[in-house]
C-alpha cells in the first residue's frame, strides 16, 4: 500500500540537505536535531519490529518512532488533543488576533542577533498595545495578552513574527 499525501519527513529527506547547507551557521543544533529526528523517523533507521501471522504468513514490519515533540506523525494526535483541552479552557470572550512582523531589513539583523532583536520585537508589540489600548480616547483601560513568536514563513523561509492574543 502506497502513502498518497506528502509528509514534512518526505519535504526534510528531499531537500534538507541542501537547506542545512545553505543555512549553516544560522540553525540550532536543536533545530539540527528535530529535523533529523523527522527525517529518520518510522523508517529503517530507527530500527522496527515484525508483526505476523503463522496462519496465513503475512507479516508487516512496523519501524520505530521518534517520538519527538515536534514530529507531525509522533505528535500529530496529542497536539490534536491538547488543542482541543486548551479549547475547552478559553473563557467565553470575544479576543483579537494581532501579528507584529519585522521589515525585511530588520529581519536581516535579527539573523544574526536573535535574542537582543526578538527581545525588543517582543517588548515593543506589547508596549504598543498596552500604550493604543490605555489611551482614554480609545479604549481606556489595562489590557492582558498572550504572545508567540514565530521565526519562520508559511514558505519557510525566515520570517520573524508574533502573534498576539488580546481579550476584546
Amino acid at each position: 500500500m502506497s502513502r498518497l499525501k506528502l509528509e514534512l519527513a518526505d519535504i526534510f529527506r528531499a531537500h534538507g540537505p541542501a537547506w542545512r547547507q545553505a543555512h549553516a551557521g544560522h540553525v540550532s543544533l536543536t533545530q539540527l536535531k528535530v529535523m533529523s529526528a523527522i527525517e529518520a523517523c518510522r523508517t529503517e533507521a530507527l530500527g522496527g519490529h515484525v508483526a505476523g501471522s503463522a496462519k496465513c504468513g503475512h507479516h508487516h514490519i512496523a519501524y520505530n518512532s521518534c517520538k519527538n515533540r515536534h514530529c507531525p506523525k509522533c505528535q500529530g494526535p496529542a497536539a490534536r488533543d491538547w488543542m482541543a483541552a486548551r479549547a475547552a479552557d478559553l473563557l467565553p470572550v470575544e479576543y483579537f488576533h494581532l501579528v507584529f512582523t519585522l521589515p525585511a531589513e530588520i529581519a536581516q539583523v535579527a539573523y544574526w542577533n536573535k535574542k537582543a532583536v526578538y527581545d525588543l520585537l517582543f517588548r515593543a508589540s506589547a508596549e504598543t498595545v498596552m500604550t493604543i489600548a490605555a489611551d482614554p480616547k480609545r479604549l481606556g483601560a489595562r489590557v492582558g495578552m498572550t504572545a508567540v513568536l514565530h521565526t519562520w514563513g508559511s514558505a519557510l523561509t525566515h520570517h520573524p513574527h508574533i502573534h498576539m492574543i488580546v481579550p476584546g
